[in-house]
């Protein structure tokens, strides 16, 4: 894959920044419109607002790891840059899509790559009442909350909530409970990409519910649905020894 013209975009962090530097010394660059490939320095954090910030220019954006866990990221390194990003091999995620109403009635719509969170915002449990694709499958979870995970998101939150991790490209998502008190015994589910998860808050202005996609939160929510954003998806790539599905199946049997 042979690209033109590149654009490098960092992070606020000192390292991302002064990495940076060295590499606009070494590459002629573009903005991000104007370039046929992004090159992002930071961690999956900056990976991640960099998938919103760009979804619109339709570019493919190489990370190089300037950050702590760098999942969705490459190996940093300045030299062979070029050649690295000709034999990268390209990723295809596709986002949810979060619809929530606030007790208020207004509505709010927001994409999430990673995951779809519904939290309590006091000492109070969440009660949560759960439909797939209309029907009624738990009519009331007690909990601190719930999410929804896409598959490039089910080693974030959704792993440390005790969730499945899901390869890339098997058209599942999950729906993890985040400290079940009822059912205790209830662990979640996989479900397929096509449905759509729809939370009734109980008592929403007595046990306050606040649902975030990736970062875009809102709170005070009543009701709120999940399904794959139909139509939208964006590129990541990768080395071919660092591919993203092999480091999903290296995390499945980390001690």
């Amino acid at each position: 894959m042979k690209f033109s013209t590149i654009a490098i975009v960092a992070a606020p962090a000192a390292v991302a920044r002064a990495a940076l530097k060295r590499l606009k010394r070494r590459f002629k660059t573009v903005s991000p419109a104007k370039a046929d490939v992004v090159v992002a320095l930071g961690g999956d954090g900056f990976m991640l607002q960099c998938l919103h910030q760009l979804l619109d220019h339709g570019k493919p954006i190489y990370g190089m790891n300037r950050g702590s866990i760098g999942f969705l990221m490459n190996a940093y390194a300045e030299r062979g840059l070029l050649e690295r990003l000709e034999r990268a091999q390209p990723v295809r995620v596709y986002p949810l899509r979060m619809t929530a109403v606030d007790t208020r009635g207004r509505k709010h719509q927001a994409l999430a790559f990673n995951e779809v969170s519904l939290l309590r915002e006091t000492r109070l449990a969440a009660k949560l009442r759960i439909a797939i694709d209309g029907v009624e499958r738990l009519r009331e979870l007690i909990c601190d909350g719930a999410l929804v995970s896409a598959p490039a998101g089910s080693t974030a939150y959704n792993l440390s909530a005790d969730g499945p991790i899901i390869p890339i490209g098997t058209g599942l998502i999950a729906l993890t409970p985040i400290s079940a008190f009822r059912p205790r015994r209830w662990r979640g589910a996989l479900l397929p990409d096509t449905a759509t998860v729809r939370f009734n808050v109980i008592e929403p202005k007595v046990r306050t519910v606040s649902a975030t996609a990736d970062y875009t939160e809102v709170r005070d929510v009543a009701r709120v649905s999940v399904r794959r954003a139909r139509g939208v998806s964006a590129t990541l790539l990768f080395d071919p020894e660092h591919d993203l599905e092999e480091r999903i199946v290296k995390e499945q049997f980390l001690p």
